[in-house]
């Protein structure tokens, strides 16, 4: 999408969003990073990336990892189909290890969109990958939910529903994302049927598809011909998917599947080398930035075999362990140093961006969960990723999904689309009429300018408590996770499904039954 085109069509959202819902509601729900239904369109950053490697160091781990791919080369496992294609391309395939000559993998990439829009069945929710464009999803696999009664328990589908359905409420989340849970109620060869579902009825934004198997994967483009027609699938990228490296330089036969599966179709695939720094890859950044990019370049070029032009993302999962216990560890400095080293590297092959989120290892809401979160989040941002996973919900170092949690975070991702702004310079954002009304010696609280800007002007939390000491202890002396826990009860309360054609509801429905009647339940 050119990306001019892309910032008239997020402008031409945010104004319809306004005409919908005018009034001193939407006038609050601005001031505090919205409500349930006021969405806000992806981010297109007005502020600069944060880079650490100069051209001396990006030129040291690229050729790095060319001497990897040449010398070590990547395994791709128990799929024939794809050990023939790397033949066919040139590559010296022994075994199932593959190694490519230099310069192989970055000659197929050149057929790979650098930017690209991902449709949602409504055309206002459609994103933009890459370029200057962020997009939050929520948190992606943990088979536990935290609930709103306090308990850590396995997830079932009515989780994953209510989640899909916060996801939709939340202003601030651009996506609905994939496995926001693992819904272990269901039988595992029948679940992803449910979960696309979900996905496609309780709301119209854009969605992650199944890659637990290649069939799984069928199934989802099937659905997604029925959403959306048959032509248009076959002509736009309606679905983005998680495909994982197993870290370190492999890839095995289920997620390969699933890529062909995506590719073939045109759909997007992200090519994610799933990193636990220290036990899947070197300890230091640069090693594991070489890895990485290695894995990403492998990966990626596979998809242009399948498909040239399919859309693929760099993408990137980095955390560092305790070197005591072997438990990942977020929020940390070195990972924060991967994303931003990788960014860069994304960016030099001309690839959308995968990093980040709102990571932590805690078990719980707490100020352990916030400080790592944070530190997650914001390097997210500054590394110029376009798509972020896990941006909401996410605990438990990704065991658990959380709702109070998940409130908490779609907050802080409002504060980061404001930041994504930058400064307004424009004659508003100038305030000369302000500095001239006041003077010196007096304050701004009445002046004009201040009057017609007081709403918008600065972000106001959804959750935090700003009040006295005296109205909070008169309120109850709610701690933060409380009074999260209380707006995630009001949004499913208020909840209202957007509408779907009954025919293609219908269709949907048919062949879900159907698919569910072909075989016997199945929980491993």
């Amino acid at each position: 999408m050119d990306e001019n085109l892309a910032v008239e069509q997020a402008a031409g959202t945010a104004r319809r969003g306004r005409g919908d819902r005018g009034g001193a509601s939407a006038r609050r729900a601005a001031r505090s990073g919205g409500g349930p239904g006021l969405q806000q369109p992806y981010i297109l950053r007005r502020i600069k990336v944060y880079e650490v490697l100069d051209e001396e160091g990006l030129s040291l781990i690229e050729a790095n990892a060319d001497t990897v791919l040449e010398e070590i080369g990547i395994e791709f496992r128990d799929d024939a189909e794809a050990l023939q294609m790397w033949r066919d391309a040139g590559a010296d395939v022994k075994g199932e290890r593959v190694h490519f000559p230099k310069g192989l993998c970055r000659q197929l990439l050149k057929t790979a969109p650098s930017v690209f829009t991902q449709h949602a069945r409504n055309p206002e929710r459609s994103v933009q990958i890459g370029g200057d464009a962020t997009v939050f999803a929520p948190v992606y696999g943990p088979p536990f939910v935290r609930d709103l009664d306090g308990n850590r328990r396995y997830a079932t589908i009515e989780d994953f529903r209510n989640f899909v359905k916060l996801t939709f409420m939340a202003p601030s989340l651009h996506h609905s994302g994939g496995t926001v849970c693992e819904p272990v109620d269901v039988p595992v060869n029948k679940r992803h049927l449910d979960m696309i579902h979900a996905h496609m009825t309780l709301s119209d934004k854009p969605f992650m598809g199944s890659v637990t198997a290649p069939e799984r994967a069928e199934d989802t483009v099937a659905m997604a011909k029925i959403l959306f027609g048959e032509r248009f699938v076959e002509e736009n990228t309606v679905i983005i998917n998680l495909i994982n490296a197993n870290s370190p330089m492999v890839f095995d036969e289920t997620m390969l599947g699933a890529a062909k599966v995506y590719a073939r179709n045109n759909q997007a695939t992200i090519i994610t080398p799933f990193i636990l720094a220290g036990a899947m890859s070197p300890v230091t950044v640069a090693g594991t930035l070489t890895q990485v990019l290695a894995e990403v370049l492998a990966g990626a070029a596979f998809t242009q075999l399948v498909r040239p032009g399919a859309p693929v993302l760099f993408g990137t999962f980095a955390s560092s362990i305790s070197m005591q216990s072997g438990a990942p560890t977020f929020g940390t400095p070195e990972p924060t140093l991967v994303s931003y080293g990788a960014g860069q590297l994304a960016r030099r092959l001309g690839l959308p961006f995968r990093t980040g989120g709102s990571l932590c290892a805690s078990k719980i809401p707490d100020a352990q969960a916030a400080y790592e979160s944070a530190n997650t989040l914001t390097s997210t941002l500054l590394a110029g990723t376009n798509f972020v996973l896990h941006a909401a919900g996410w605990l438990e170092g990704g065991l658990a999904s959380c709702y109070e949690k998940f409130m908490m975070d779609i907050d802080q991702l409002g504060m980061q689309q404001k930041l994504a702004a930058g400064v307004d310079l424009s004659e508003n954002g100038q305030a000369m009429d302000a500095i001239r009304e006041v003077g010196p010696g007096s304050h701004y609280l009445g002046c004009s300018h201040t009057q017609a800007n007081f709403q918008s002007a600065f972000y106001r939390s959804t959750i935090a408590d700003n009040n006295s000491f005296e109205q909070w202890q008169a309120e109850g002396e709610k701690r933060a996770e409380q009074r999260a826990n209380e707006l995630a009860r009001r949004w499913l309360e208020t909840y209202e499904a957007p509408a779907l054609d009954e025919g293609i509801a219908e269709g949907l429905r048919d062949f879900i039954a159907t698919k569910k009647q072909s075989m016997p339940d199945a929980f491993t």
